[in-house]
């Protein structure tokens, strides 16, 4: 070998070990970012013998597309168990002491008592003030949903906006990557901003992806739609300004595809998906159950007469004096139930028609002798609280209850479906990190092993200049003999 070969072989090791150095340096200095994939030198030699040296990232694409699946399904889940907890304690309050159920218990025993002491006319003012609490937390129940569903409809707006302005992103990104591979120059940094904007995507939507040539990336959702090719597809919502019961919420489209909600109203894929299974979903259900609630106490406190239909009593609605028909939803019931102003002293009207009947004229009269200690009417409407009637089986409880135990079924509900969205948002949580984490050990950086190739770098680059100064000796020997 002449000195000259020697002297250019020692010069490419320490030109390649100052590149590998840089790439380990590099991988230390972004350790601690999660978006960053470790890289690593490959040296090579070319046709002529020379070594060059290939800088090369690391990936593991099943482990990526497994990470992207859980975090769509950890951000769902989460998003519909935060949620949830709002949602309860918006309508039900701390305990629950804000509920029907409780306030309906509060009836019961004013109503009980009453009935001890029918002639007591401050314990009936006391029923009067107990029904009153128990329609004010239907009314405050109906507007804490609604105002829900309003605000969650906003925040979807919001979450549409964020993906639009994140499919615009992964656009300038993607064109980075397609035109650094054409035109052979390193991609790594605009492929790590790919990737990390495509975890960002998949919190909003679960996400697909397939990979054509030039390094070019094609996301669907999980059902199939274009989310971007080459361009990104509109995501579009069109909010409301507010929400009534019954009303149904607007729809949103990816490429004028409808964005399915989760399957049930505790699971849900996606960011989107949860809020509209909240705002559909268990918002829905939970006033509809609701306005069950306020059917049911309209039908229990209505007042009969031989030959003449029932008519509303102590609890009254828009379609007074009918009483709603059995087992028929009427949406915002709850909202608009109230008590009979003709029982109410705070109207002017009389307590006492709760003891003897009448608040629908004197047809409607039970205590026709008018006796004082007269109670029949009010056990039989503490009986009619805990008897069976009929309820309409969409509002997702029995079809057969009491409204007692209806109302108290409407928290168990709400509970037992608060319960597996919480369990399932910590088991998902759960898998979501731990795909992250097996991610990140595939293709992540090890800061103790690039100390440790740092070392071995060390070594190579003593080695060449050792090299170096050998030649540079030798040559100095070799020109004073000659000179």
């Amino acid at each position: 070998m002449s000195l000259t070969s020697a002297l250019s072989i020692a010069q490419s090791a320490l030109l390649n070990t100052a590149r590998q150095t840089s790439v380990v340096s590099r991988n230390v200095a972004d350790a601690s970012n999660s978006d960053y994939a470790r890289r690593y030198a490959v040296t090579s030699v070319t046709s002529t013998g020379a070594r060059t040296v290939e800088i090369q990232r690391a990936t593991n694409s099943l482990l990526f597309r497994q990470n992207l699946v859980a975090l769509s399904a950890w951000s769902g889940q989460s998003t519909v168990s935060s949620g949830m907890d709002r949602l309860g304690l918006a309508v039900n309050g701390v305990d629950n002491a804000s509920s029907p159920s409780t306030a309906i218990g509060n009836l019961q025993q004013a109503l009980q008592l009453y009935a001890t002491s029918p002639s007591n006319q401050n314990l009936a003012s006391n029923v009067i003030d107990a029904a009153k609490q128990v329609a004010a937390s239907l009314n405050g129940g109906t507007k804490a949903i609604q105002d829900f569903r309003t605000q969650t409809d906003g925040e979807i707006a919001t979450a549409v906006d964020d993906l639009n302005n994140l499919l615009a992103q992964f656009q300038e990104a993607n064109k980075a990557v397609v035109s650094g591979t054409r035109s052979g120059t390193d991609v790594s940094d605009a492929l790590d901003q790919r990737d990390a904007l495509l975890k960002k995507i998949a919190e909003y939507v679960p996400v697909s992806t397939f990979t054509r040539g030039d390094n070019d990336m094609v996301i669907t959702t999980g059902d199939g739609t274009t989310l971007f090719e080459t361009i990104p597809r509109t995501v579009s919502f069109t909010p409301s300004s507010g929400y009534t019961a019954g009303a149904a919420g607007s729809r949103i489209y990816i490429d004028d595809v409808p964005l399915a909600s989760g399957a049930a109203n505790s699971t849900a894929d996606g960011k989107l998906a949860g809020m509209l299974q909240l705002r559909d979903g268990v918002a829905g259900t939970m006033q509809s159950q609701l306005d069950e609630i306020a059917r049911g106490l309209i039908t229990a406190f209505a007042e009969t007469a031989p030959s003449l239909p029932a008519a509303t009593g102590l609890f009254t609605w828009s379609g007074a004096p009918a009483v709603p028909a059995a087992g028929t939803l009427v949406n915002g019931l709850a909202g608009s139930i109230s008590v009979n102003a003709a029982m109410d002293p705070a109207a002017g009207g009389n307590p006492a028609l709760l003891r003897d009947g009448g608040a629908n004229g004197a047809a409607y009269v039970a205590n026709t002798s008018g006796g004082s200690s007269y109670s029949s009417l009010l056990i039989a409407y503490g009986d009619k609280l805990d008897q069976p009637m009929s309820f309409n089986a969409a509002a997702g409880i029995s079809a057969s209850s009491s409204v007692t135990a209806y109302s108290a079924n409407a928290i168990g509900w709400f509970e037992g479906v608060r319960k597996q969205a919480s369990t399932a948002a910590d088991a998902k949580e759960a898998l979501a990190t731990r795909t992250a984490e097996a991610l990140s050990n595939d293709t992540g950086v090890n800061v103790d092993q690039e100390m440790s190739l740092l070392l071995d770098l060390e070594h190579t680059y003593q080695a060449s200049a050792r090299m170096m100064k050998t030649v540079d000796d030798m040559m100095a020997a070799l020109f004073a003999a000659v000179g």
